[in-house]
């Protein structure tokens, strides 16, 4: 209990006293006090009344020890003292009971040494309650002298340990609730989900850091913020709330949810939010949460998009690119169909090899519709046509905030192709550190958005294609080799044009009538002299090559018949035109011939004479064509013949 001045005997016992105006002295002096006002003025007027040096309030700070509340000393004030209480007379009060030593008190309790030092004869004690009869702490005086039992006395003393009982009790609530108010306030400020307190009118009176973070507001300009400023400027927001605020103001309605797109205060870019309103029994005000839905508009909107391309592109493959419809007759064009027949109802991943122009995306198209994913979409990539930074992002998708820009999520286009096929273009072009990720996606089928934890499942079938030689660059380091083997499950080469010249001339028909409907102008065909030049012409461009040609001349064509000019298509490739310095293969003009009126032949179905035959279409009399067939010994096949080839 500290340490006082030592008293070597006991003093004389405590005189008479007039009760009633001790008690009437208590009164007046704490009438006015609260907390720990009152507990001062308490001790001071109880040693004043009871004419005591020691008086103290204390509380019971944690199990076996007190700490006083307010204490009085030798006429003043003295600072707060914290004690064990085994070995004190004030252990009695823990149990609940009035503690009362007239005389000897310092020698009754000999482990207690301040008492002994002080020389206290005398200690009372009254146990502070609350409604429940749990002992809050204590009330005592105590002092030199012997303090006889007094009944009244102790009856005024029962009277203000109760008043100091409630006291404490109602500081103890008041430090629940500043408690229990912080730590509400924390919840609320620390949220992830926006608050906010506003009037009928939108005025924001409070809002949470989320809401801030959310709607794009400073601290400092909550109550200068408006809600309805905050509306994106469309008739269905602007109705949706005024409904909302409508039915809130005439009947006190809550309503459940609301979804809104705002506009945020900072920099006019747009959230959308699911809006929780409820209002306060005052009817002035309403309590708002706001829930950032904002990930899954946009993402929404991007599936939507994603559906939308891909109900095109399946739409164009089933008008345009149909597998029954890839031109070419020639032995090296029924090879590549073959292989695309056995390996298009499996899973296997293709690898594509081909110069530029050859064909490759269409034949992934035939890969995708005849396989059993032909239902799922057809995602194609082209790895070139993509920034270096960005070639992961638009493959695997990222997060928001994975990266600066990142201002939402973004599905990658694995996510977008699950179910279905991906067809990589110029896979050759991909950087090393995304080549190791579709590793993963070809061995363990996940992979992780940028800023991402979670694996994604992909279920997607792979066909890649390129222009390179794979194999030098994995020679070279530029490609990963157990990529590379991953990727060549089933490769599938595709023959330059100059190698299926025989498929030239009925490129040439199909693509005309693709333009005739394209250009709304008629066109019967090429001259047998552009014919010629066509098919001798080593097409560096390939197929690509030919269908602009063609395109061009269709543009400018004064006649239904195209002529194309040597100087357009020279039968002797130039630098500029041969490929990889390889000379390109001639064929003899007779072969050339031969093979222009077979395509004719077999496109009119054998048909000589008439509008839609042959003779036609060659710009020749009929009974030339015939005499041009005997020379060259072309003779129409047997049904037998004709179902073989």
């Amino acid at each position: 209990m500290g340490t006082e001045p030592t008293v070597d005997a006991p003093q004389e016992s405590f005189p008479p006293r007039d009760e009633l105006a001790a008690l009437r002295a208590i009164v007046e002096g704490t009438a006015h006090g609260t907390g720990r006002e009152f507990f001062r003025s308490l001790v001071k007027q109880l040693a004043a009344a009871i004419d005591v040096r020691y008086a103290f309030v204390a509380e019971f700070c944690s199990p076996g020890r007190a700490r006083t509340l307010a204490y009085w000393r030798d006429g003043r004030l003295a600072n707060d003292i914290e004690w064990e209480l085994v070995g004190t007379p004030c252990e009695d009060v823990v149990g609940g009971k009035l503690c009362h030593h007239p005389i000897g008190t310092w020698r009754q309790f000999p482990k207690d040494k301040p008492l002994e030092r002080m020389g206290i004869e005398s200690y009372l004690g009254v146990p502070l309650l609350d409604d429940q009869g749990t002992v809050l702490g204590h009330l005592a005086v105590f002092d030199p002298r012997p303090m006889p039992e007094e009944p009244r006395r102790l009856f005024i003393f029962r009277i203000f340990a109760a008043r100091a009982a409630a006291e404490l009790h109602r500081l103890r609530y008041e430090q629940q609730l500043a408690e229990s108010e912080r730590r509400f306030r924390d919840l609320y400020e620390e949220a992830p989900i926006a608050y906010i307190y506003e009037d009928l009118q939108t005025r924001f009176v409070r809002a949470n850091r989320a809401a801030c973070r959310l709607l794009g507001v400073k601290p400092d300009e909550i109550t200068q913020t408006l809600g309805v400023s905050l509306l994106a400027p469309t008739e269905e927001t602007q109705r949706k709330v005024r409904e909302a605020l409508a039915a809130m103001k005439e009947h006190g309605k809550e309503f459940s949810c609301v979804e809104l797109e705002l506009r945020r205060r900072d920099n006019g870019l747009p959230v959308w939010v699911q809006w929780y309103s409820k209002p306060e029994p005052d009817q002035k005000h309403t309590r708002t949460m706001l829930i950032d839905v904002t990930d899954r508009v946009l993402m929404e909107r991007e599936k939507k998009t994603v559906e939308q391309q891909n109900e095109y592109l399946q739409e164009e493959i089933k008008q345009t690119h149909n597998f029954e419809e890839i031109v070419g007759g020639s032995r090296e064009m029924l090879d590549v169909l073959e292989n695309v027949r056995h390996v298009a109802p499996t899973d296997a991943s293709v690898l594509m090899f081909g110069e530029t122009g050859t064909g490759k995306e269409l034949i992934a198209r035939a890969i995708h519709s005849a396989s059993a994913r032909a239902k799922k979409p057809l995602i194609k990539v082209n790895c070139a046509a993509l920034p270096t930074g960005l070639v992961e992002s638009e493959l695997f998708g990222h997060e928001r905030g994975a990266f600066s820009g990142a201002i939402a999520r973004r599905v990658g286009k694995f996510e977008v192709a699950h179910g279905g096929t991906i067809f990589l273009d110029e896979i050759g072009e991909v950087p090393l550190e995304v080549q190791a990720k579709l590793l993963r996606v070809l061995q363990e089928r996940e992979f992780d958005r940028i800023g991402g934890n979670t694996p994604i499942r992909a279920d997607v079938r792979i066909i890649a294609a390129t222009n390179r030689d794979l194999q030098r660059a994995v020679r070279d380091g530029t490609f990963r080799e157990d990529l590379y083997y991953r990727l060549n499950v089933f490769p599938v080469t595709l023959p330059p044009l100059r190698d299926r010249r025989g498929d030239i001339p009925l490129l040439v028909q199909f693509l005309l009538m693709k333009f005739r409907a394209r250009l709304a102008k008629r066109i019967d065909g090429v001259t047998a002299a552009t014919m010629q030049r066509l098919v001798m012409y080593p097409w560096p461009g390939n197929v690509r090559e030919l269908e602009n040609v063609l395109e061009r001349a269709a543009i400018l064509a004064r006649s239904p018949m195209i002529e194309i000019d040597a100087e357009v298509l020279p039968a002797v490739p130039t630098s500029a035109q041969s490929t990889a310095g390889v000379a390109q293969p001639m064929v003899s003009l007779s072969a050339a011939e031969r093979e222009h009126i077979l395509s004719a032949l077999r496109q009119s179905n054998w048909v000589i004479d008439g509008p839609n035959g042959a003779a036609r279409v060659l710009e020749m009399h009929p009974n030339t064509l015939r005499s041009r067939l005997k020379k060259l010994g072309i003779s129409r096949p047997t049904a037998a013949a004709h179902e073989a080839s």
